[in-house]
């Protein structure tokens, strides 16, 4: 009899625990208001999405959404950097409040993490300069193609390319930049932030333009999963910076690209 009546105890008094623990975790938003800061993991090693600046302070793409979302929350935003390695465990151990890295979205990231509506492009695609017209892979007839050997867009690539191309592999991303900087390829199928790099290396006519996409992979807010009003929040900050330009600012100054239109 005392045995039924002390496990009935405990499964009370852990259903009561369990009750008092919900709205603690839904009211994450109210904290953050509450308290006025919110703490926010960013990459450190990442330009242009974030690294460190002459300053010494971070700088980037993801820094300036997390400057932009404290300042519509009205909250001082304290930057917590982070690796790729852990940056997923600071968000669900609570050392970050929300987790902006150039994170993309996978099946198994979902069963950990919910994901914001996308507020940065991350993909990989064939570029050119302006006077090139160039939609599609059949077009890459008779020119010459730089790639970094063994990436994304080199196996993607290497699926649909013309028999006439010159497909010219180097073994990184800088001799990629060098190569086409050199004149020594037309055209470079790379990632969007590489093409960043060589549009701030390069004179302006040979700044790169997006040709055609080979993969997208745009760059979302991860927020734990017991914080639906936070993450509601965060999608209308990001939806409301899409419509009056924000985001276009931003990615004009960290991609130097326009906001790509799947985003928008």
């Amino acid at each position: 009899m005392h045995r039924r009546t002390f496990t009935l105890g405990l499964l009370a008094a852990s259903l009561l625990g369990s009750l008092w623990a919900l709205p603690a975790k839904a009211e994450r938003l109210a904290s953050i208001k509450q308290a006025g800061i919110i703490k926010i993991a960013i990459p450190a090693d990442f330009p242009p999405f974030g690294s460190t600046g002459p300053d010494m302070k971070p700088q980037g793409y993801d820094i300036d959404t997390a400057e932009l979302i404290g300042r519509e929350l009205k909250v001082k935003v304290e930057l917590v950097p982070v690796s790729s390695a852990n940056r997923i465990a600071y968000l669900t151990t609570g050392k970050a409040d929300l987790l902006i890295s150039s994170l993309g979205k996978n099946p198994e990231r979902e069963k950990v993490i919910n994901f914001s509506v996308a507020y940065a492009p991350f993909f990989n695609g064939v570029f050119g300069t302006k006077d090139l017209t160039l939609d599609k892979p059949e077009g890459l007839a008779g020119k010459t193609v730089g790639v970094t050997r063994g990436s994304i867009e080199d196996l993607e690539l290497s699926k649909v390319i013309p028999a006439s191309a010159n497909l010219k592999r180097f073994e990184d991303n800088n001799a990629t930049i060098a190569a086409y900087l050199a004149g020594q390829v037309q055209v470079v199928a790379t990632g969007n932030v590489v093409a960043a790099t060589i549009n701030a290396q390069s004179k302006r006519p040979r700044r790169l333009e997006q040709k055609f996409l080979i993969k997208n992979s745009p760059c979302f807010v991860g927020v734990n999963k017991d914080d639906p009003q936070l993450l509601e929040q965060v999608n209308q900050i990001i939806n409301k910076a899409k419509k009056d330009g924000e985001l276009n600012r931003i990615s004009l100054k960290w991609l130097k690209t326009p906001l790509a239109s799947a985003l928008l």
